[in-house]
């Protein structure tokens, strides 16, 4: 028998039964179904959305990044750089020229030198020239005369108030304390006071080992009792367990699982390939129907255009550019130049002009009549020094010139 002849069928695994084989690719032929719809979406979703962003959404950025440069950030630093800064430079200034100089001013020449000069330099006078001798003086006065005598006068005083205070006490306070109080009390102690207490402890140590020895006993019956009943409870309880356990395993758990490990488990595994597979086949259907769209775009819009465009639009933009936009341009240039010129020359004209008449009112220039030096080098307004380059012109007023005679 040949061996190839009894090769497992398509989609056939080892270790599954017939059955799974047989359901698996109808489930994945309906899935197929229900997810090709969702993943045309998606791709024209997603298709949609990069042409989207790069045709619209991209240039938007960029012209509100412009619009935000161009009508905010501009602006706000040329406020900031001409404006605000000044503004805060001169507030500043300000400021300190009014309300700071003028404290630094008066802690300075005024405040420091009064506290110095009218505080400080006569208390430290006083001290040194003042107030440290009389110190000095007082500190020998106490100690070489006040401080001998008030020690012979303490030590005279201590031994009149000590040796009346120690004969008392010897004598007097000791004697009572122990003969009329201590000796009693210790007697009292000895002989009354220990026997009764040591008859009473025993009383009551005998009357607590009784009491202990009933209480000990009725314990001991009552835990016996307690524990017995709690062995029968504690094994009743056990079996219960026990009975409760199986049965909840038997007729719960064992179901639940076989049920999970048979049905459920497999179930989700064959969904879960099955929409995998599905996903993936629907993808290349999407993108199957998507170049047969673009495509279809293309030869029915795109080519036209790009043939319109190369042969009908571009001839015309270049005609256009060759035999209207540039004659236009040079004879605007050339219009421009002229009137440049024209303009130029009415300038010289009038410049000219208002030269002769200057000439007319006043006379001519002081260095163009004759016997006067020629090439003395203007000054400048307001100015002693002697500018060479330039221009030369006439200094003499309105009234008349200075070089010339009076008469």
């Amino acid at each position: 028998m040949d061996y190839g002849k009894h090769q497992a069928p398509q989609g056939y695994e080892p270790g599954e039964g017939i059955l799974t084989t047989l359901i698996r690719i109808p489930v994945r032929i309906v899935v197929l179904v229900l997810v090709l719809p969702a993943r045309m979406v998606w791709d024209a979703l997603t298709a949609l959305w990069h042409a989207a962003d790069r045709v619209l959404l991209r240039p938007l950025g960029r012209a509100l990044l412009w619009l935000l440069d161009t009508l905010v950030l501009t602006p706000l630093t040329w406020l900031y750089t001409w404006v605000l800064a000044p503004l805060g430079k001169a507030v500043s200034w300000l400021a300190v020229a009014l309300f700071i100089r003028p404290w630094i001013g008066l802690w300075r020449y005024v405040i420091v030198p009064v506290a110095r000069y009218g505080i400080a330099v006569p208390a430290v006078w006083l001290y040194t020239s003042v107030l440290t001798p009389l110190g000095h003086g007082l500190r020998w006065i106490g100690t070489a005369l006040l401080l001998p005598a008030l020690y012979g006068l303490g030590n005279g005083i201590g031994w009149l108030i000590t040796v009346p205070l120690r004969f008392l006490w010897r004598y007097v306070a000791v004697p009572v304390v122990r003969y009329g109080l201590v000796v009693p009390v210790v007697w009292l102690y000895a002989n009354v006071l220990t026997p009764i207490g040591l008859g009473t402890a025993w009383v009551l140590s005998r009357l607590w080992q009784g009491t202990a020895w009933t209480l000990g006993t009725l314990w001991q019956g009552t835990a016996w009792v307690l524990a017995q009943l709690w062995r029968g409870i504690a094994a009743t309880g056990r079996g219960l367990g026990l009975a409760v356990a199986w049965l909840v395993m038997t007729l719960l758990v064992a179901p639940i699982g076989w049920a999970y490990r048979r049905i459920l488990t497999p179930v989700g595994r064959e969904i879960a390939a099955a929409l995998e597979v599905a996903w993936r086949i629907a993808g290349y259907v999407s993108r199957a129907v998507g170049r047969a769209l673009a495509w279809l775009a293309w030869h029915l819009i795109g080519a036209p255009v790009s043939w319109a465009y190369r042969t009908v639009c571009t001839p015309v933009g270049h005609f256009l550019r060759d035999a209207v936009w540039a004659p236009a341009r040079r004879a605007a240039a050339e219009a421009g130049r002229a009137a440049r010129a024209a303009l130029t020359t009415a300038r010289e004209t009038v410049r000219q002009a208002r030269r002769d008449a200057w000439r007319a009112l006043v006379g001519a220039p002081a260095a163009e009549r004759s016997g006067e030096p020629r090439g003395i080098p203007a000054r400048t307004l307001g100015s002693t020094t002697t500018v060479p380059s330039a221009a030369q012109a006439s200094e003499s007023p309105l009234g008349g010139d200075p070089f010339a005679k009076q008469g």
